[in-house]
């Protein structure tokens, strides 16, 4: 899986940069019996930057969100 596919897969609904990252986060430490898949904080915003340059995610108020249509 793609940083950027892994990143997509907490953006249920709208959230804001940081609330998104301490998601990512929190659930790859909770993996129990798979080693952790540790994101940078680096490659976790170099994504969020594709994916807005795809179209994929957009920033409204503050909040990260996928783009529909």
């Amino acid at each position: 899986m793609t940083v950027g596919g892994h990143v997509l897969t907490f953006l249920a609904g709208p959230k804001t940069v940081s609330a998104l990252w301490e998601e990512l986060n929190r659930h790859d430490a909770g993996l129990t019996g798979i080693t952790p898949r540790r994101i940078t904080y680096d490659w976790f915003l170099l994504a969020l930057d594709l994916l807005y340059a795809l179209g994929t995610i957009e920033l409204d108020r503050g909040l990260v969100a996928r783009r529909t249509a």
